[in-house]
């Protein structure tokens, strides 16, 4: 299925569809701040087995994120941060960034392996937040990638569906993607360390 959504005002009747194929199992790719990324719903084991096979990867090397509509999911995933971090992704998000934190007990039930730490985005995009209000909750999540030398993602919402029509449940057409990843950073030491620049710049905060 290919779902053709307005990047700045969203069809409330896709945007249902879009939930309940995620509600019912089903995966989607969809538009962020960034990239394109491959999703459903973190609360769905099969599901997210059935990303991993998909990305071809096992669930420990998939490089899996939570993305949740804001910060109010994090209690439930990680264990507690200190202030600086918090008032940090408070000021950062939402964004294109990727915390990575301290995982809590309910994030190796979640990805099936032993996970320490887990990667929270909180995407600045008009259909990744209306798609998770209607869920009500968080979605994993990971980049779609090229194959190409020059480009690492694919931005093209059609080429998307073409090369994975017959792997996902449907394809979010939100316009032109961006080729530039979310900025990583590492929250799990004393300071904030940046792994991965990507499109945030985490020196305005």
């Amino acid at each position: 299925m290919f779902l053709t959504i307005h990047p700045d005002n969203p069809n409330e009747r896709l945007i249902e569809k879009a939930a309940e194929i995620v509600a019912d199992g089903g995966i989607i790719i969809f538009p962020t701040d960034s990239v394109y990324a491959l999703g459903c719903d973190a609360f769905n084991n099969k599901a997210v087995e059935r990303v991993c096979r998909i990305l071809g990867k096992k669930p420990e090397k998939a490089n899996l994120s939570l993305i949740c509509k804001d910060l109010s999911n994090l209690s439930e995933f990680t264990t507690p941060i200190n202030t600086a971090t918090f008032k940090l992704m408070r000021r950062a998000l939402p964004g294109p960034f990727t915390f990575i934190l301290k995982a809590n007990n309910n994030v190796p039930k979640i990805f099936k392996t032993n996970k320490k730490t887990v990667g929270i985005r909180v995407p600045d995009n008009a259909i990744c937040h209306a798609l998770l209000e209607k869920l009500e909750h968080p979605m994993v999540s990971s980049s779609i990638h090229s194959e190409d030398e020059i480009l690492d993602y694919i931005t093209d919402p059609e080429e998307i569906y073409e090369k994975y029509q017959k792997l996902v449940d449907a394809v979010i057409d939100g316009g032109t993607g961006d080729n530039k990843p979310s900025t990583v950073v590492d929250c799990i030491g004393a300071e904030p360390v940046v792994i991965r620049e990507g499109k945030g710049i985490l020196d305005e905060f």
